[in-house]
């Protein structure tokens, strides 16, 4: 299909009598909407929302004109600031931004952190004292995988003590990432 002078001028009037895309698209026949609507912007065509040259286009304005007194009527009732408060949300009440920490900044704590008991805190503590410390290339199978510091640091290092069977962390590492689901649902209550 190409676009003749003919086919151009019919796109160029029902455009401008406030036809659809695909309305025009199914009077030319052999023409996709996408096909209208690429052609509308190369003709430079005005966008019909603006314009006022469709009948109902004409009579979208004379319609707002008219509800447009009535609807300035209302305000004067009431005050016009709680009606702005209500519109939008105070921020409090807004989702939160994810906080972007640059490297070798220390990490803010962690809610989870909150959640896991003293005594098991103090286990890691002092498994933490005999661990190895060794690097992210020196760790194997049994190795106790647990991350300590930065990682953006020289200061970070692995576990590296004998993991749990079946586990990636040893016995103290194991007790405070894999807590039983009753102990956590008792801590939200």
């Amino acid at each position: 299909m190409s676009w003749t002078d003919d086919r151009v001028e019919t796109l160029k009037k029902m455009w401008g009598e406030g036809q659809s895309a695909s309305q025009i698209a199914k009077e030319l026949g052999g023409v996709t909407r996408n096909a209208v609507i690429g052609k509308v912007h190369r003709l430079g065509l005005s966008n019909r929302a603006t314009s006022g040259g469709s009948a109902k286009a004409e009579a979208k304005p004379k319609a707002a004109a008219k509800a447009a007194p009535k609807a300035k009527a209302e305000p004067k009732t009431e005050s016009a600031e709680p009606k702005t408060e209500a519109a939008a949300p105070p921020r409090s009440t807004l989702p939160a931004r994810k906080q972007i920490i640059p490297a070798g900044q220390p990490l803010p704590p962690q809610p989870s952190a909150n959640e896991i008991s003293p005594e098991a805190l103090a286990k890691v503590n002092e498994v933490e004292k005999k661990a190895k410390k060794i690097s992210l290339m020196e760790l194997t199978e049994r190795t106790c995988k647990w991350p300590v510091g930065d990682p953006a640091t020289e200061k970070f290092w692995f576990c590296g003590l004998p993991v749990q069977q079946g586990k990636p962390y040893c016995e103290a590492h194991v007790g405070v990432a894999f807590q039983p689901m009753s102990a956590r649902r008792d801590r939200r209550r």
